[in-house]
């Protein structure tokens, strides 16, 4: 960190040391018995996760903690340690910890170790806290709230406060979001003695998953793997025009991979690649701006996105595979998308490249290029083959061949590693190192990802379980790569000596983690509490009946106000935080009004759409959190810059309206090899259409006809389907009577739409379309009664609503409501021409505007 500090072009050191150690570990460094503390404690957090994860513990039958009594623990470490890493103001000392902290870290962990000793009186007597459980939960409440604030600033602090005062003060509320408020006692216990608030899934989350893929994430670092990445993106990168912006670009994605914050992301890697932007040209504010639109999209891309995925899994209910898969995509066209807009960029101003020490012959680029890419196209074939093969062959042993295979594999990289020379940590770049040496004196560093994609995707491990055998490699490689260099070097450093350094990397990476993990466990407690008020009042409904209220019934508005709010909410929290309280909120939104205009929205669909817009609030002034922290380096304007990054970011922000129409872009429906590769083309290509649009470029400087057509042009690549549909209606309309008929007929877990009219308990006549599940396949009239809780009865050919299950899916729908009711008519999707008709016109009119700025182009501008 110091190294990096040093470096720093316009926030001074201090600055920027507050700021690394605000964002991430806690302000405080003190000295004597607080320094130890500080050092043991999250030690022994570190080595507590490690076990409470491993298969360890159920081979000696030792340590065994189920998931509540983990939790509570989980939370005592972060919470006491939230007291005694951060000064509660500005103004508080740092490098000592005043007696009061202490108190204060002492009570908290108390209150959230309560929940360890006495839950099992708690299952017991459900529903009857005594006035110990009550006074333990509202002081614990207490001080979740003032860890939150001191860990994370007021915003979250305050949005939980602002949900508890609606939940308790709910009688006198405006009429329209008027409720029966709970008693103090209901409250508390449902906020802190239940798995609905602080103890709920989000905590959950936190504690079986989250903590391992950080304390990955921080290993990887301290083993030097960032600044392999860094090195990596700018030596392949560097030399093209603006190349230190999209070397940033890729850099900042890569260290996204396993970061848990935006914020964070842009402090670690802004100040190596803010001030390389500037040396070749970008302003202060476009420097900053690159670099927080990158680090900000850092979260939305698998396989960790800011560990959201692992929440995902268990708030929409599908797989960790399921979640990367549909998060790939719309990742990786817009991390495409931002490296394009810095080539335009670069182009319009005419900006070069950092030089390269012994640039290669044009000639040798294109052998080069062929070669990496044959070889990275043989990789990937034996990898897959290999792992399609294995588990057959070895069966149960299957792992430890791949043990031991990794092992070799580790020594051989870091034989291979050792030809060259060790990559440079200085932050100045005046000539670019050649590439193939970069990239080969770190390959050792995949080896850990590699292993957690193997855990993950082939042995089909628990995400948690994956992370703890990929931080157990990674544990091993920061113990011996030091001593296997200095072996094969033949230095006259001792293994022993080495070792030692290896294992002060260990327990150093190990306390990093856990101190970046403070913040995350704080921030979980306190979002469950803006989840447990969702739970305990009416607050959901009254979000969506605002939602429709202000859209008018208009499909496309009622999406712009989730997103509008989805951008409110998220400013100023944490990933994790953010995604608990945007999903917890405005994705049953998405879902349900949807639902009322016949629109299916798949729910990882409405989750994404939420979590693209609260992440988005990291760039989006006047909270802009990520945007401050660039400006600190680039010593720009922070709102500039983040009006600036969010200009950036405008490709981001139209992919979820784009995959709520086109659920293709998230792989939903893909079934073919051809149809994956259609759109994963027309996705790219409209993507980057769309960036030329933003900035007013695409070969040469476009015309306002150019612009308004380029857009076209994407909107048609991206959704085709809308051009069809004025073209052939895409529903018409078959008799009730065929309801069981087409029921029947619908693959599994599908959804049927039906328009249901009838007259409610208020005498208000009602006519809309809904849709319903089917479940498993069956005779229709069994699927509609199991899967989505409606029994129908036939009555001079009319098909009658008989019976409504309580809380099932045709309740939910609001049929329970109805006096009276009859489905009129099923809604199905008509039989007309493909979509994909559409990319024939879209393409002509694309050739025609590249061969007009063709003409235009006075010379050719090589990248």
């Amino acid at each position: 960190m110091s190294e990096e500090i040093k470096q720093a072009p316009a926030a001074s050191q201090d600055e920027l040391a507050d700021m690394i150690a605000d964002s991430d570990t806690g302000g405080r460094n003190p000295t004597g018995i607080s320094a130890k503390v500080l050092w043991i404690v999250p030690l022994l957090w570190a080595l507590f996760q490690l076990w409470y994860v491993s298969p360890l513990a159920f081979i000696f039958n030792i340590g065994l903690f189920n998931s509540t009594e983990a939790r509570s623990i989980h939370l005592a470490f972060a919470i006491f340690l939230a007291f005694l890493a951060f000064p509660a103001f500005k103004s508080s000392p740092r490098s000592y910890i005043p007696i009061v902290d202490w108190v204060l870290a002492f009570v908290a962990a108390a209150c959230a170790g309560y929940i360890f000793v006495v839950y099992r009186e708690l299952a017991e007597r459900p529903g009857l806290p005594t006035t110990e459980d009550i006074v333990f939960s509202a002081i614990g409440i207490v001080m979740i709230l003032e860890a939150t604030r001191r860990a994370l600033g007021p915003p979250l602090m305050v949005v939980a406060i602002v949900f508890m005062i609606y939940a308790f003060g709910g009688a006198h509320m405006p009429e329209i979001i008027a409720h029966q408020g709970p008693s103090i006692n209901k409250g508390m216990s449902h906020y802190f003695l239940t798995t609905e608030g602080v103890f709920g899934v989000a905590l959950g989350v936190s504690t079986s998953m989250v903590f391992l893929f950080v304390l990955f994430g921080s290993l990887l670092e301290k083993a030097g793997a960032g600044n392999y990445f860094i090195r990596v993106a700018f030596a392949l990168m560097g030399h093209m025009r603006g190349g230190p912006a999209k070397a940033a670009v890729v850099s900042s994605g890569l260290t996204g991979l396993v970061s848990g914050s935006a914020i964070a992301n842009v402090v670690t890697t802004g100040t190596f690649t803010i001030p390389l932007m500037k040396k070749v040209g970008f302003s202060s504010e476009k420097a900053g701006a690159v670099e927080v639109a990158s680090s900000t999209n850092g979260q939305l891309t698998p396989p960790i996105m800011g560990a959201v995925a692992f929440l995902m899994v268990e708030f929409v209910g599908i797989t960790y595979t399921e979640v990367i898969t549909h998060a790939a995509l719309p990742a990786l066209i817009s991390y495409m998308a931002l490296v394009y807009i810095v080539h335009l960029e670069a182009v319009k101003a005419d900006m070069k490249g950092i030089p390269r020490r012994n640039p290669p012959k044009f000639l040798q680029s294109l052998t080069s290029f062929l070669l990496s890419f044959v070889g990275i196209a043989v990789v990937c074939a034996i990898v897959y083959y290999t792992l399609g093969w294995t588990k057959v062959a070895f069966g149960d042993a299957t792992p430890w061949i791949a043990a031991v295979a990794m092992i070799i594999a580790y020594v051989g990289l870091v034989k291979y590693a050792v030809r060259f020379p060790e990559l440079a940590t200085d932050m100045e770049i005046d000539v670019l190192p050649p590439a193939g040496e970069t990239i080969k004196a770190g390959l050792y560093f995949l080896l850990p990802v590699f292993l957690l994609v193997w855990c993950l995707v082939v042995e089909r491990l628990s995400p948690g379980l994956a992370a703890f055998w990929a931080t157990a490699f990674m544990l091993f490689l920061l113990l011996t790569q030091g001593a296997l260099k200095s072996v094969m070097r033949g230095t006259s450093e001792t293994i022993g000596d080495q070792m030692a350094t290896g294992l002060k990397d260990v327990v150093d990476g190990l306390i990093n983690g856990s101190r970046n993990m403070i913040g995350i466990g704080v921030a979980t407690a306190a979002a469950g509490i803006i989840v447990g008020t969702v739970t305990l009042t009416p607050i959901g409904q009254v979000m969506g009946e605002l939602v429709e209220f202000l859209s008018g019934g208009y499909l496309i508005l009622m999406l712009f106000w989730t997103a509008v709010f989805s951008l409110i909410l998220g400013m100023g929290l944490p990933t994790t935080a953010n995604y608990i309280v945007v999903s917890s909120l405005m994705a049953p939104v998405i879902v349900t009004i949807g639902a009322e205009n016949g629109l299916i929205v798949p729910l990882i669909a409405a989750h994404m759409f939420v979590f693209y817009f609260g992440i988005l609030a990291d760039d989006t002034p006047p909270v802009a959190m990520a945007a401050f922290a660039a400006a600190a380096i680039s010593g720009g304007d922070p709102i500039k810059t983040g009006l600036q990054g969010f200009a950036y970011d405008i490709r981001t922000a139209i992919l979820p309206f784009l995959f709520i129409f086109n659920t293709e872009i998230l792989m939903i429906g893909v079934e073919t090899w051809y149809h994956l590769l259609i759109t994963v083309i027309t996705a790219i290509i409209a993507m980057l259409l769309f960036a030329a649009a933003t900035q007013g470029f695409f070969i040469v400087r476009c015309k306002i006809w150019e612009i308004v057509a380029l857009l076209l042009i994407a909107f048609t690549l991206f959704r085709p389907a809308y051009w069809m549909d004025q073209l052939y209606p895409p529903l018409v309309e078959a008799p009730a009577a065929q309801i069981y008929e087409v029921a029947k007929s619908l693959p599994e877990n599908s959804q049927i739409r039906v328009r249901v009219v009838g007259i409610d308990f208020d005498e208000k006549k009602i006519d809309k379309i809904i849709m319903l599940p089917v479940g498993l396949n069956g005779e229709g009239k069994d699927r509609l009664s199991k899967a989505a809780g409606l029994d129908l009865r036939e009555e001079a050919g009319k098909y009658v609503i008989e019976q409504v299950q309580f809380d099932g899916a045709a309740d939910k729908q609001g049929l329970g409501d109805l006096n009276t009711g009859e489905i009129a008519n099923v809604v199905i999707e008509s039989d007309r021409p493909a979509k994909q008709w559409m990319y024939v016109p879209a393409v002509f009119l694309m050739g025609l505007i590249i061969l007009l700025q063709r003409r235009r182009r006075p010379s050719i501008a090589t990248a």
